[in-house]
Order: structure tokens, then C-alpha cells, then sequence
């Protein structure tokens, strides 16, 4: 572990889907040893004692993670928004909405999302909500990730809201694409995210957009959190120190 050295930096942690704030709690500690104030954010409608939770909606995630900035920056530090796989869309609305709310974004294993875009459109209107699936049907890397990973996942994951998975995000603000970030690839090298960017493959077309963009390669799997969490929190150190 690096010397404790004093910061400015205040690191706000957002997870992706069917996970809360506990995800990062292996990063989290080693940031916090690292001298860095962290913030870990469970989003609206992944609260398993929120009574209302299968309700919540995009728009109430993007409200949360305005919150957590503004509570991370009260004393005047700089913040960074670190964000992993689908909370990229709220957090590509909140710097929409305001560009200047976070010093820097890390994108760890996601990336911003463009306007129109919906993780899942094709969600059935009345489905309330979605559960983790099966894991031999995630369309995403379990690489790096132990038996005893998989059984936390599985028992503390809380079922997606279904409007958060469907709504579409709207975005105008060209400034957005000037906030400062960077991309901590890990299911697949940054070579090849940025080949679909060029390609305008819908999923990382955004990226090709950002005018301030860093890559950081990190291989594992989509759950970096988990398989490779020491690696990932100097990752994430040295990015917020730029």
C-alpha cells in the first residue's frame, strides 16, 4: 500500500445494474487508505428496503447522483464521478444537464451514452422489473470472478427497475463531451472499444465524441470490483489525480 498523502479529491462510486454502493467496498477502502474521500452510491431503485423501488425512474437516478456530487464537493474539492456499465446513462445526463458538476469521469468498463439511447428498449412495458439473469446468459465477461463472487452477486443483487432499463436518455449539451475522461477498459481492450467508436458501433459511438478522453487498459472481467479490485482502485487514484 502507497503512503497516505494528503488530497483534494473527493471520489464518487456508482455501480451498474442490480448492484448498490457494497460492490465497491474492496475499492473503496483502498482509496479511502490512499487519502481520498469516497462516496459510494447506491442508485434509487436498487435499495432492497425501498418499498417503491421497482418505480423509481432514471430521472430520480440522475437527481441521486446529483446529490452525491454536490454532498462530495460541499467543501470546495474537486470530484470525480466514477461510474461502472449501466450507470453510465444516468450519469451522461447529469453532465447534460451540467458540465461543470465533476472534474473528471471514469468510466470503468462503460462509457457515455448517446442521445436516444435506452439500455433496453424492447422491454415489455408492464415488466416492473428485472432480475439478475442466469449467469451463462449475461452478455458480459465473468473472467477474474470466484465461486465465492458469483454467490455474493447472486444473493445481495436487487432486481432492476424495468423504467430505468427502458427509458431513453436525452441529451443536447455539446459541453458534455468536454468534461475530462477516462475509460478503464477491462472485458476487452481499449484498442478495440475505440475501433467500435470509429465504426460508430452503437454502443461506445459516444466515445469517438470526447474531446478529453484517457485510456486505461485493465484486463479482467466486467466486474473489475470484484476480480481485480487493488489494481482497479490505483487505476482510478491515478486518473483522479490528473
Amino acid at each position: 500500500m502507497e503512503p497516505i498523502t494528503p488530497t483534494l479529491r473527493s471520489i464518487v462510486l456508482v455501480p451498474g445494474y442490480w448492484l448498490g454502493g457494497w460492490a465497491w467496498d474492496a475499492v473503496a477502502a483502498d482509496l479511502r487508505d490512499r487519502g481520498h474521500r469516497v462516496i459510494a452510491v447506491t442508485l434509487p431503485g436498487l435499495d432492497p428496503d425501498d418499498l417503491h423501488r421497482a418505480s423509481r425512474s432514471l430521472a430520480d437516478q440522475v437527481d441521486s447522483l446529483r446529490s452525491a456530487v454536490s454532498a462530495a464537493g460541499v467543501d470546495g474539492s474537486s470530484v470525480v464521478l466514477v461510474v461502472h456499465s449501466g450507470a453510465g446513462f444516468p450519469s451522461s445526463v447529469l453532465l447534460d444537464q451540467d458540465p461543470t458538476a465533476v472534474a473528471r469521469i471514469i468510466y470503468v468498463d462503460s462509457g457515455p451514452s448517446t442521445d436516444g439511447s435506452a439500455f433496453d428498449a424492447s422491454l415489455p412495458h408492464d415488466q416492473r422489473e428485472v432480475v439478475l439473469p442466469p449467469f451463462e446468459q449475461l452478455a458480459a465477461s465473468l473472467d477474474g470472478l470466484s465461486v465465492e463472487d458469483l454467490e455474493l452477486f447472486r444473493r445481495r443483487a436487487v432486481p432492476e427497475p424495468g423504467t430505468v432499463m427502458r427509458a431513453p436518455v436525452h441529451l443536447k449539451n455539446e459541453s458534455r463531451r468536454h468534461v475530462p475522461s477516462t475509460i478503464i477498459a477491462c472485458s476487452y481492450p481499449s484498442e478495440v472499444m475505440m475501433q467500435m467508436a470509429r465504426e460508430g458501433n452503437p454502443m461506445m459511438a459516444e466515445v469517438a465524441t470526447l474531446r478529453y478522453l484517457e485510456l486505461v487498459d485493465l484486463p479482467t472481467g466486467h466486474w473489475p470490483m470484484w476480480s481485480r479490485p487493488a489494481d482497479l482502485a490505483v487505476a482510478i487514484a491515478d486518473a483522479a489525480g490528473r
